[in-house]
């Protein structure tokens, strides 16, 4: 079945394959940059919003993709097999949290930008940097779950759903590590990971990106 979420996760994963962020790849096709960002994926009314047929089609000839690769793509665990980017020396680029809220570091889509990035070894070397990134706990705000020094990977290519852990930045620069209570195409709640903290819950268009926390480090 086609949805909304999972046609929207195929181009990110497209974008991914061929080493883009999702504006990037936009940026590649002729399309406006800000085609595919995630604050476009939802109206002003709060319904969703769908790539057109012509994006797809543009997104396909700019990577040399054919249909049949983006729909493997619409599968949680498809990929495209030989054309896939990879990171020729297994490392991914690693920054510490408490600088993750300061401009320069990330791009619109929540993908490592500039050139002030360490790199560090991540086991899964299938993933590539151009998927995954990594962020290192600074302070107890995120005790007893996250502690001081442990390295959290995340991933802006993969979907969200209810229990996720994941990361998320305000439009404000706020960068926060929280769980997924309930997320619609208005609202997301978040619980706090520390019970010290309250839970926070934000309007779609305050947040700036999100990506899945899917490896931990500790």
């Amino acid at each position: 079945m086609l949805t909304h979420e999972n046609i929207w996760s195929a181009v990110d994963r497209l974008a991914a394959a061929f080493g883009y962020s999702p504006s990037g790849l936009a940026k590649q096709a002729g399309l406006d940059p800000t085609s595919f960002n995630k604050s476009k994926r939802i109206g002003p009314d709060g319904k969703p919003r769908w790539p057109s047929t012509e994006s797809i089609s543009r997104i396909l000839n700019a990577t040399g993709a054919t249909m049949s690769d983006f729909l493997a793509l619409l599968d949680a665990e498809g990929e495209i097999g030989p054309k896939r980017k990879k990171a020729k020396t297994g490392k991914i680029p690693l920054i510490g949290f408490a600088q993750a809220g300061k401009d320069g570091f990330f791009d619109e889509d929540g993908y490592p930008d500039g050139d002030a990035w360490d790199e560090i070894e991540f086991p899964d070397k299938q993933m590539g940097w151009s998927n995954v990134y990594a962020l290192e706990v600074s302070g107890n705000s995120m005790e007893p779950l996250y502690r001081d020094g442990d390295i959290m990977i995340a991933s802006p290519a993969s979907s969200i759903r209810k229990g996720d852990r994941i990361i998320v930045r305000t439009i404000d620069g706020n960068v926060l590590a929280k769980e997924v209570v309930k997320q619609s195409a208005r609202k997301l709640d978040l619980r706090s990971l520390n019970p010290k903290h309250e839970d926070l819950s934000f309007t779609i268009k305050d947040i700036s990106w999100m990506a899945r926390i899917i490896w931990i480090s500790q």
